[in-house]
């Protein structure tokens, strides 16, 4: 009976005394055997028994379910600490103390926070694998994630989640840095088609459509497909560009040449301004939208096509302006050419129509160039000439200037006159040193050149050394004259000793050759030998730079000789 059961006053009287009296008695008034009563009793004895045995067994079966439910909650919860890695600062119960439903029940709530622990790191175990599967499928180039994974439960302590959480920081800065080359090479992109006028959204749509998403809905590809497909992509429009650039170039190039050439008008120029303004630029200076358009060198093709034709029917002229220019430098320069037969050549080359124009320019800005060193290199000389001339020029003045008797008079004049007598002793003064240094540059110029220097068709040593002989014969002359002005004064001191009387003053003996002035010495006799008189042949027509005919050297007897010494 239960214990309840005997504190029950409604079952107070069915105990099993009470029970077995009854029992009795029944069996008392049926009157059964004692042997049927042990039998009986025995029976009663073995099912209370059993009964009881029932009973322990399944008191013995409940423990042991405790027991073991307390065991696998104790294992859990080891197994949960140990994936957790870490000591928990839920409360565990002492396994020793307290009965076992008592610790049973005292280790199911940290049993569920453990769970709920458990579920959490996973949790955030997800969500950083999540993170690192998707950047990585990003470097990779895929466009979804490859598989799904599954969180190891084995470990989920917070060092694991670290260093989850270093390789996700790790992935996040490769990812940043491969999104910054991305963009530093789609902007690279955007400014070179910009320049070279090409579509930016498809070149960026034939490396990977999500570099032209404008909303952002799709990330941008930083795989090393899309790396290597943008590299690419630059190298081969960095390329177009030189080549566009050299291409604008020539074309400019071109184009300046052929303007130079017909003296094209700047407001034709100003129309290709654009082309022009990049013809000594680098690749890294053109940076101008459509600066490299495939349009504009197409333009500049066209004009310069129009150009030719048109130097085509302007040949003649651009080439008899060139033979004028070449013959200006030879006449600046005094080298004698046969002008009419060169330009006669030209006419003919170009009406037989054998030669190719850009060919016949070419060659004839060859002779330009050839004649323009040769000029250079006979500078010096000729400056010497000219100072020579010069002098020479000063040295003829000087001679009238001295035989006029008037000169010292008051007319008006007369002091400027004198001051420039007085400069042109010192310049006559100076001649003989600079005939000198100009024999040594003249022979020294001839023996690197390898032939004679030739002033207006004449070598100018011969025309030196004649001047040379010239002036000594003219000194000759004076001395002579000196010597009879001293004969005629001695003569006119002994008649007037012997006859008392003085006679007339004699008239210096004339020259039947009037002196003329130097300038129309020069413009009468041409070229230097005819200044000094010594070649009489008619004059050539020479384009000079300086229109100032050159100083002539035609000394000649003088006839009116004025009394004082005549100074050098």
């Amino acid at each position: 009976m239960a214990v309840d059961d005997v504190h029950n006053p409604l079952l107070a009287e069915t105990t099993c005394g009470s029970l077995l009296l009854q029992l009795q008695k029944i069996w008392d008034e049926v009157g059964e055997s004692d042997q049927e009563r042990d039998k009986m009793l025995l029976q009663l004895e073995q099912e209370c028994l059993n009964v009881y045995k029932r009973k322990v067994d399944q008191a013995a079966k409940s423990k042991a379910h405790l027991l073991q439910a307390l065991a696998d909650a104790n294992r859990e919860v080891n197994a949960l600490l140990a994936s957790l890695g870490e000591k928990s600062s839920i409360n565990i119960p002492d396994k020793a103390s307290g009965t076992i439903k008592a610790r049973l029940a005292a280790v199911a709530p940290a049993l569920e926070q453990l769970w709920m622990q458990k579920e959490e790191r996973i949790k955030q175990f997800s969500d950083v694998q999540t993170q690192i599967q998707k950047i990585c499928v990003e470097i990779a180039g895929s466009d979804k994630l490859t598989q799904s994974f599954k969180v190891d439960e084995s470990d989920l302590s917070l060092k694991k989640l670290k260093e989850f959480h270093d390789h996700l920081q790790e992935l996040h800065k490769e990812k940043s840095q491969r999104l910054d080359k991305v963009l530093e090479f789609v902007n690279k992109l955007h400014d070179m088609c910009g320049v070279l006028g090409i579509d930016f959204y498809s070149t960026l749509k034939d490396v990977h459509p999500s570099l032209i998403d404008a909303t952002g809905a799709q990330s941008k590809s930083i795989s090393n497909d899309t790396l290597a497909r943008l590299a690419k992509s630059d190298v081969s429009l960095e390329e177009v560009k030189k080549q566009r650039l050299r291409k604008h170039q020539d074309l400019a190039a071109q184009l300046i040449a052929l303007w130079n050439l017909m003296d094209t008008s700047e407001e034709e120029r100003r129309l290709f301004d654009h082309l022009t303004c990049n013809i000594s630029s680098s690749v890294d200076d053109v940076t101008a939208p459509g600066a490299l358009a495939l349009y504009l060198i197409e333009q500049a093709e066209v004009e310069v096509e129009r150009l030719d034709q048109l130097k085509a029917s302007r040949m003649k002229e651009i080439a008899l302006k060139k033979q004028g220019d070449l013959e200006e430098i030879f006449a600046r320069a005094h080298i004698e050419i046969d002008m009419k037969a060169a330009r006669e050549k030209t006419v003919a080359m170009i009406e037989s129509g054998n030669v190719e124009p850009s060919k016949l320019l070419a060659d004839m800005d060859a002779q330009i160039a050839k004649a323009k060193e040769e000029a250079l290199s006979r500078k010096d000389i000729l400056d010497k000439v000219d100072k020579w001339m010069l002098a020479c020029e000063e040295e003829s003045w000087l001679e009238d200037y001295n035989m006029d008797e008037n000169r010292y008079n008051g007319s008006r004049g007369a002091h400027l006159n004198l001051k420039r007598a007085e400069k042109a002793r010192i310049l006559v003064s100076k001649i003989p040193g600079l005939v000198d240094t100009l024999v040594a540059k003249t022979r020294t110029w001839e023996e690197e050149h390898g032939m004679a220097f030739a002033y207006d068709g004449e070598p100018l040593l011969t025309m030196l050394d004649k001047y040379v002989v010239m002036r000594h014969d003219r000194e000759e002359e004076k001395r002579r004259m000196r010597d009879q002005k001293k004969f005629n004064e001695q003569l006119n001191a002994e008649q007037e000793a012997m006859f008392g009387t003085k006679p007339s003053p004699l008239r210096p003996v004339s020259s039947s050759k009037k002196v003329l002035g130097p300038r129309v010495n020069a413009a009468l006799n041409g070229g230097l030998n005819r200044r000094l008189s010594i070649n009489q042949s008619g004059p050539r027509s020479v384009k000079r730079d300086n229109p100032r005919p050159v100083a002539p050297l035609n000394y000649v007897a003088i006839s009116k000789m004025d009394p004082s010494p005549i100074t050098p």
